[in-house]
């Protein structure tokens, strides 16, 4: 997933796409201990989506707070 994708989704589905993706992690997880997946890599870049979502989600929110101040 680009920035440029993650900019453009709003809010809530920021935070849905989180739950998306954490959920696909945990079952990346499971498949790669149960018997090696086929491309681990995927697991790497699965995280980093996440990172990449949490961190425009702490952007939104510290812009959010510093507005209402």
């Amino acid at each position: 997933m680009k920035n440029s994708e993650i900019t453009g989704l709003s809010q809530e589905e920021l935070a849905v796409r989180i739950a998306e993706e954490k959920e696909n992690l945990v079952k990346l997880k499971f498949a790669h201990t149960i018997s090696a997946i086929e491309n681990p890599t995927r697991i790497n870049k699965v995280r980093k989506d996440i990172a990449r979502l949490n961190t425009e989600m702490t952007k939104r929110k510290a812009a959010s707070a510093s507005e209402t101040k």
